[in-house]
């Protein structure tokens, strides 16, 4: 059940991102915006709005801008049309990546996602073409402060997550993805909010890579979370151990 996380094992350089808060604010609000058109403004109701909301607790995301998205999808801007899109291909060292994004345009999206693995020696490849390689499921993230690790252990099989893993000062919780509002609403009772709390891709297997290796696919990876139309992504990568500063 416990160990170093693979799957999430480039969450240290999430620091390295605090200069980007006006991007982060900005995909957060088409995500609200997108949740509320879909299923309301309501987050008892709408899982995928409470999802966006806590990632943008979790960001220290003004009030205003929280607020300012969710009345620019009740008032209906014809403007807003955003389309869920995926990617899926390989980067450097023959790493597996899954990029999901919302666009108003994949005409314009698809040619910059195939340019950014194509100059950072990767290739983009057909729908499907990687994520057999993946589970989709629930995530949960808390704070270690939050309890022991028996109690978060006890408490995350009872709600029903099936993978509990512990490292970096943080409890990471796996369930399946149907069952994400039922685990985290049971968290929540008796842990306050998490972290963080999306469905997300966990890597089946990982694949090793050197320094070099590396500092090529974080290039790669930043410069995809760079794009305004870009969600999040998600690679199969695992570092060696003593691995983190890679300049």
């Amino acid at each position: 059940m416990s160990g170093h996380s693979q799957f999430k094992n480039i969450m240290y350089r999430k620091g390295a991102q605090d200069a980007k808060r006006a991007k982060v604010f900005s995909k957060i609000s088409r995500e609200i915006t997108v949740a509320v058109k879909e299923g309301g403004a309501e987050p008892g109701s709408n899982t995928r709005l409470r999802s966006a909301l806590i990632s943008a607790r979790s960001e220290n995301m003004p009030k205003d801008n929280v607020d300012r998205a969710i009345k620019k999808a009740l008032g209906g801007d014809a403007a807003v049309d955003y389309q869920s899109v995926r990617y899926e291909g390989y980067g450097p060292g023959g790493v597996a990546i899954i990029v999901e994004g919302l666009t108003d345009n994949k005409n314009r999206t698809a040619p910059e996602v195939r340019s950014a693995f194509t100059r950072f020696s990767g290739s983009l490849g057909e729908a499907n073409s990687v994520s057999f390689q993946f589970d989709h499921v629930g995530y949960i993230l808390y704070n270690s402060t939050v309890g022991s690790e028996d109690e978060v252990f006890e408490a995350a099989l009872e709600a029903g997550a099936t993978d509990i893993i512990c490292g970096n000062d943080v409890f990471e919780i796996i369930c399946p993805m149907e069952q994400l509002s039922t685990v985290r609403d049971a968290l929540t009772k008796k842990f306050g909010e998490p972290s963080e709390a999306c469905i997300t891709w966990k890597p089946k297997n990982t694949v090793p890579v050197d320094a070099e290796t590396a500092r090529t696919l974080f290039k790669l990876i930043d410069l995809l979370e760079d794009n305004d139309d870009i969600q999040s992504v998600v690679a199969n990568f695992e570092l060696p151990d003593g691995l983190v500063d890679l300049g």
